[in-house]
């Protein structure tokens, strides 16, 4: 009797039809593919203490000068600092203004006629709206410096928890985003109102922004249709990101301090946070797609395309949040699903092998390990939680599934009396089948089998996909599991 291995490539596919996955995994929930096996996410707990107010939309961690490690997080309402114990302090300014949780499109009373679009099509673009309010977040020093998209001031918090965050002397405000750049200047993004103003301050002294002739403060208004969005540092530039393209700030020194240069169009991010930077690479989601700048701006292909941007509330976009996470070379982007106003879903990408996973988790924020021994995100909840650490996930199920998996061209049935299982642990898994005899036909389900030995199963037809699912909280692995069976009848 033969046996027929599962053996399917690593990563989702999930573009087009059903049946253009076959071969391939078609879907996925809290499972990554690394270095030639399926095993679980790592799971999570809480690291906060108590609730954060608002909705969580900027994240970051940073060490200070006596070796404290801290958490900075903005929400459309606060702006707080979280010690390593999970102590949670509002350091928001009184002057603080409150931003938007949602984005609102103004399609209202006044913004259309009535009757002007027919039932069930999409409106037609005539309105503006008001995007969910995100924070930029970056350190000067051991300092927290950061720029609500609401409030426009840049604020820094000079670790006195007694003390609120401050708007820094002589910036510009009405801004959109900030970073602190390798050569110890800080950009303000949008500076000013202007949606194409990059303003920066003298070296070193974050309190002067007027040039003169014995400062390198400066300022530059970027050849774009597009507005600032955002900035991610790289080795030798930093990235500039609008909703429309990409440009590069390269520093050359007095008089001109920077030079600017567009190197992509057509590209601008999705989001505020949509970015994740590596050494020498940056990886977004743009309403166009995926894009990856590494000396050049290119397409990044990915296998899930069709099902992320068909499944994303598009109105509430401005809430994708990308982290980064460098023990597995994943980056994550959450996103809110057409199911919902609230981001629920996410999309991940391993640029170290090269595929794509999906599933569901409602995280607002979060950033990689490095200071801290494991990833950290916020909750939808509002509480702050660790990642990557046991194997509780909130009673949500894992599981690979596959697409159609036929023999030759589909046109044989196939008849499996036998499952032979390879696990690192017997019993942590089971597979459940579904059978079709063409791909609009009727489905037959099968299962589940536990798969700790050899397994009887009697299953026929001409399309056969398996769904595996973690059964036990542990750090399972699966490897190649194998069939036993012969090809039936031509039918």
């Amino acid at each position: 009797m033969a046996y027929i291995p599962l053996q399917i490539p690593p990563g989702v596919y999930k573009n087009g039809t059903e049946y253009q996955s076959k071969g391939r995994w078609n879907g996925s929930n809290l499972v990554r593919w690394y270095e030639s096996t399926i095993r679980p996410v790592g799971g999570w707990r809480k690291r906060s203490t108590s609730q954060l107010t608002g909705m969580a939309r900027g994240l970051i961690n940073w060490r200070d000068n006596n070796n404290n490690r801290r958490i900075g997080i903005g929400t459309h309402s606060n702006l707080y600092s979280m010690n390593e114990t999970g102590t949670l302090t509002d350091i928001t300014p009184a002057s603080f203004t409150v931003g938007d949780p949602d984005a609102v499109l103004k399609i209202g009373y006044g913004y259309g006629f009535y009757g002007s679009s027919a039932y069930g099509v999409a409106r037609p673009d005539l309105g503006q709206y008001t995007a969910a309010t995100t924070w930029s977040l970056d350190t000067w020093g051991e300092y927290l410096v950061g720029c609500s998209s609401k409030d426009g001031k840049l604020l820094e918090w000079q670790l006195n928890t007694a003390s609120d965050a401050a708007a820094l002397t002589n910036a510009p405000t009405s801004c959109t985003g900030l970073i602190t750049t390798q050569e110890r200047f800080l950009f303000a993004l949008g500076a000013g109102g202007n949606p194409r103003k990059v303003q920066w301050c003298d070296q070193e002294n974050n309190t002067v922004w007027t040039p003169a002739a014995t400062n390198q403060a400066g300022d530059f208004e970027l050849t774009t249709i597009g507005s600032l969005q955002c900035a991610k540092r790289i080795r030798g530039s930093t990235i500039l990101f609008t909703d429309v393209d990409v440009h590069t700030a390269t520093y050359i020194g007095p008089p001109f301090i920077y030079s600017f240069e567009r190197v992509g169009s057509g590209c601008g991010v999705i989001s505020k946070q949509s970015v994740a930077a590596t050494d020498n690479a940056c990886i977004w989601m743009s309403g166009s797609g995926f894009w990856i700048y590494d000396g050049f701006v290119k397409p990044l292909p990915c296998d899930v395309s069709d099902y992320v941007f068909s499944n994303m509330n598009t109105t509430q976009s401005s809430k994708v949040y990308c982290v980064h996470n460098s023990t597995f070379g994943e980056i994550w982007w959450f996103y809110p699903s057409s199911a919902s106003n609230e981001v629920d879903s996410y999309v991940s990408y391993n640029y170290r092998e090269g595929h794509w996973a999906i599933g569901t988790l409602a995280r607002t924020c979060g950033t990689d390990r490095g200071i801290f021994s494991n990833p950290i995100m916020v909750s939808t909840d509002g509480y702050v939680y660790e990642h990557e650490v046991g194997f509780a996930y909130d009673g949500q199920t894992l599981f690979a599934e596959s697409g159609p998996i036929e023999l030759g061209n589909g046109e044989r049935t196939m008849n499996l009396t036998g499952l032979v299982p390879d696990e690192n642990t017997a019993g942590d898994v089971q597979v459940r089948f579904s059978t079709k005899f063409y791909p609009n036909s009727t489905e037959y389900n099968y299962g589940p089998y536990s798969v700790n030995s050899p397994t009887s199963v009697r299953i026929t037809g001409r399309q056969i996909a398996a769904k595996i699912e973690g059964v036990k909280l542990t750090d399972w692995r699966v490897g190649i599991i194998r069939f036993s069976g012969s090809p039936g009848s031509m039918r």
